[in-house]
């Protein structure tokens, strides 16, 4: 692992995840990224976040891509920078809890697929919910980096963010990621928490943070001033908006100061020029790109406000936005101030919807929040208000255990149900994550490997069985 020099604050570069993610819904394709890795490799990044997040979704819904292919290729280039990538906990790269066979599975895939960093997080900061990532992460000798999701509630304060740190390290986390997914991180609050945590804990320190409300590049400076040890840029081309604040400006600003990069800009620069060829791709929306400080109003991410504004045009009523605008900070508040982080910002921000239109506050409630109220997806920050609990779940139990304890293994009934399809080992996991998606998928690998109608490669309909 990349050894941080004294006085120097190591960059680790969004480029190939969260900065495409962020500005064109993690639309860009392997082939993009391939033919810049080896320059990428020798800027001397901390490390490149590569992987996870929506890209395992994106790669098989929209761009017809295997992401461990994706994964493997990057590896076969990036030879001294850590790949890293963003894995959601117990919910892996889903949108709900997996079972402790498929969790060890994946993350053991996943090393041995080329991941050096794996940045562990839970949307509701329940610490039960990355305890299985962290203790496999660290079986496979990957480093294990466990994350803190920061958000602003009555609940949450510098004390709760130091304890939940401190526990972190007690259960034997390589280094803290404060993950500012929102943009709301004010610089000197991030100067107060970062000088807090140095105190506390005795692992390095590394801060995540968007632009969407125009402090990020402000609230680094200052994390930098308090002792962070590595922060998370995106090189320009898709920096700024909700994204992250641009590499080449923290590089410059940096520059012979006790905190400086040591990186070349003039290479970044020119790694920049084959970035903003790439960008030319893609129609981005000017609403992703510009600053807004709404988020810090009603605390919604860009990723959030985009799929509201999608569901709402959908229904024909996007002149609802200002209501649903105001009715999610109510929602969140109902439910305990969950941080709007995957999947709790979907699971919130539907339910806004939903009460916006019916005309009547939880006329309607969806699933996913029946089943967050049963604490199926773990300990809400504060308490669920009394009267929404009996409105959603009536006299249900809610349950007081680590949610996954309630699931069955899983791995072995995958690995039958697709074992037609299978070419690697990884597939089962891909099933497991995105059973229908990813039953398309193979059946079109499937088609164009043996050049037939994708129509024809059905299990049930199709009787010679490839060699």
């Amino acid at each position: 692992m990349q050894q941080k020099k004294e006085g120097k604050v190591g960059i680790t570069d969004t480029i190939l995840r969260d900065a495409h993610q962020s500005l064109i819904a993690t639309r860009m394709k392997t082939d993009e990224m391939l033919p810049i890795a080896e320059k990428l490799d020798q800027v001397g990044y901390y490390s490149l976040e590569m992987w996870g997040g929506a890209t395992f979704d994106s790669c098989i819904r929209f761009l017809n891509e295997d992401p461990w292919e994706r994964l493997r290729k990057i590896k076969q280039i990036v030879k001294k920078t850590p790949l890293q990538m963003l894995l959601r906990g117990q919910n892996l790269l889903g949108y709900h809890h997996y079972p402790d066979d498929v969790v060890e599975m994946f993350v053991k895939k996943s090393v041995e697929n080329g991941i050096d960093i794996i940045r562990i997080f839970d949307a509701l900061n329940d610490i039960r919910n990355l305890k299985k990532a962290i203790e496999v992460t660290k079986e496979t000798g990957a480093h294990a980096q466990g994350t803190v999701v920061y958000t602003i509630s009555p609940v949450h304060n510098n004390d709760y963010y130091v304890n939940m740190a401190k526990q972190l390290e007690e259960m034997g986390i390589d280094s803290l990621c404060i993950k500012d997914m929102a943009g709301l991180l004010a610089p000197y609050d991030a100067y107060e928490l970062i000088s807090r945590l140095k105190k506390e804990i005795k692992i390095p320190i590394q801060l995540h943070s968007h632009y969407t409300s125009g402090m990020a590049s402000m609230t680094y400076l200052k994390a930098i001033e308090a002792g962070v040890d590595v922060i998370d840029t995106a090189l320009s081309p898709f920096a700024l908006g909700t994204s992250q604040p641009p590499t080449e400006t923290m590089v410059a600003v940096l520059r012979n100061t006790p905190y400086d990069t040591k990186l070349d800009l003039e290479f970044i620069s020119s790694i920049s020029d084959y970035f903003k060829q790439v960008r030319g791709n893609y129609k981005i929306d000017s609403i992703i790109t510009m600053v807004d400080t709404m988020v810090l109003n009603y605390q919604i991410p860009g990723g959030m406000l985009s799929n509201l504004t999608s569901q709402l045009k959908q229904q024909n009523a996007l002149d609802k936005l200002p209501e649903v605008l105001k009715e999610v900070p109510r929602v969140r508040e109902d439910l305990g101030y969950p941080p709007l982080v995957t999947p709790t910002s979907q699971i919130v921000g539907t339910q806004a919807v939903v009460n916006v239109l019916t005309g009547e506050r939880y006329k309607m409630i969806i699933n996913e929040v029946k089943n967050y109220v049963k604490g199926l997806y773990g300990k809400s920050p504060a308490p669920i208000k009394e009267e929404i609990k009996q409105k959603i779940i009536g006299d249900e139990e809610v349950i007081e255990c680590r949610p996954a304890d309630l699931l069955e293994p899983e791995l072995e009934k995958y690995f039958k149900e697709i074992s037609y399809y299978i070419e690697q080992e990884e597939d089962v996991l891909t099933y497991a994550l995105f059973p229908q998606i990813a039953l398309k998928f193979f059946q079109e690998r499937q088609a164009k490997k043996y050049k037939i109608d994708s129509n024809l490669v059905n299990k049930d309909q199709f009787d010679v069985y490839p060699a």
